[in-house]
């Protein structure tokens, strides 16, 4: 049995005009002689309404509640893609997330897939040549409704595609595919033809938004391979797989960037075994994702701490390390909104030198000045004044010929 697993998003199926473009992109795979499993978003701005309502209803909605409510939104989706395909003659049936069932921790509004029953999936199919799931959703073991967090059907696809062993899951939006960085800025951005998952890791955790980094993080587990496509045309997008001598060719393959950070300080920290836990542990209970850090030594045993977190977490960062200010025994706590990451993503940094070095030699050039530096394996990422960002970007992007796609020579 051949099966193909596509996802469309909310912009795909935000009215009827809309839907019935998706219904060729479906029937395609389907009329080749394939099974087909469709992955449907709710209708654009359809979330958002339903979340308005919760907090038009009651200022602490209930999460399990929050849960019920905007899983419809998928529902109606399904239901009516359903409709359409049934028109055309083709046998098929809408499955919400109890159905197949995806089962998932507890944890609403933030749910994590743990497994997806394959047989019944399989069953599914052998009776009907096309399933349209609800994406976003699925369910506990008190049968109750979950959902994965915003952009969470991509994972839905990805990982239905790994349960039944997919030949492949393409994931449609409303853009061609990957680029090297976002075109909106940079007007010389390319789209990317393949690029690793670790390539795709990192650029989606820095807020890239064509893929949800826990679809990636499961296409890479289980070597899915995902082909990111546009709803509103037929050329090939990006096939996002596992790395190659061909990208390993190519010494960047992109740049990305993230203006939602923060920048927070701890002044005249303690310069001694074990405070760096008491610092960083009670934000780890808090779920506050740390990113940079840098500890500056300055005097007579004492040193600066630095660290980045979201914007969305500093008021929560403060609060906590404020109350903690007598045990870890700072100077001063002070914290900078006005920051944003750019980070030079690439296979190829593995095995070549020189990247980090032209990126700060391009950069001071525009005189844009580095706050902090972190390096991963794959990355290069600098710390700068936000108001910098587009021209950091463009600086980059032209830095490493990314507009030409350039081997490593």
């Amino acid at each position: 049995m051949n099966i193909v697993v596509q996802k469309f998003g909310g912009t795909s199926v935000r009215n009827l005009e809309c839907q019935r473009q998706v219904m060729q992109k479906v029937l395609r795979p389907y009329r080749e002689g394939n099974k087909v499993i469709v992955v449907l978003s709710a209708m654009s701005g359809e979330t958002n309404r339903l979340l308005d309502l919760a907090k038009e209803w009651t200022d602490t909605p209930d999460p399990a509640e929050v849960d019920s409510l905007v899983s419809t939104g998928e529902q109606v989706s399904s239901a009516l893609f359903a409709m359409l395909l049934k028109q055309q003659g083709v046998k098929c049936r809408s499955v919400l997330g109890f159905q197949a069932p995806v089962k998932t921790n507890g944890a609403h509004g933030k749910a994590r897939i743990v497994d997806i029953d394959e047989q019944k999936l399989k069953a599914m199919l052998q009776e009907y040549d096309i399933l349209v799931m609800a994406g976003f959703q699925g369910c506990d073991d008190d049968m109750r409704i979950t959902t994965l967090g915003r952009g969470g059907s991509d994972t839905s696809a990805v990982a239905l595609a790994a349960a039944i062993d997919a030949d492949v899951c393409e994931i449609y939006t409303d853009v061609p595919g990957v680029f090297t960085t976002d075109p909106n800025m940079c007007t010389d951005a390319r789209k990317i033809d393949k690029i690793a998952y670790d390539e795709m890791l990192e650029m989606a955790s820095m807020g890239a938004k064509v893929l949800q980094i826990r679809s990636v993080e499961f296409a890479k587990k289980y070597n899915v391979t995902v082909h990111v496509r546009s709803t509103f045309s037929d050329e090939p997008g990006t096939i996002v797989t596992q790395e190659d001598e061909i990208m390993e060719s190519v010494l960047v393959s992109g740049i990305a960037y993230d203006k939602d950070q923060a920048q927070i300080t701890l002044v005249h920290v303690q310069d001694n075994p074990g405070v760096s836990a008491q610092i960083f542990s009670p934000l780890a209970e808090q779920k506050i994702l740390v990113d940079m850090i840098v500890q500056n030594p300055s005097k007579d045993g004492l040193t600066d701490m630095t660290f980045t977190v979201p914007r969305s977490d500093v008021d929560a960062t403060l609060k906590t390390l404020s109350k903690l200010q007598y045990e870890i025994g700072y100077e001063e706590l002070t914290h900078n909104l006005n920051v944003s990451k750019i980070s030079i993503i690439g296979v190829g940094m593995r095995n070549h030198s020189g990247v980090a070095s032209r990126a700060f030699q391009a950069l001071a050039d525009e005189n844009v000045n580095i706050l902090m530096i972190s390096t991963s394996e794959i990355k290069v990422t600098c710390l700068i004044d936000d108001k910098y960002t587009e021209l950091a970007v463009r600086t980059l992007h032209k830095a490493f010929s990314l507009e030409e796609g350039k081997h490593i020579e």
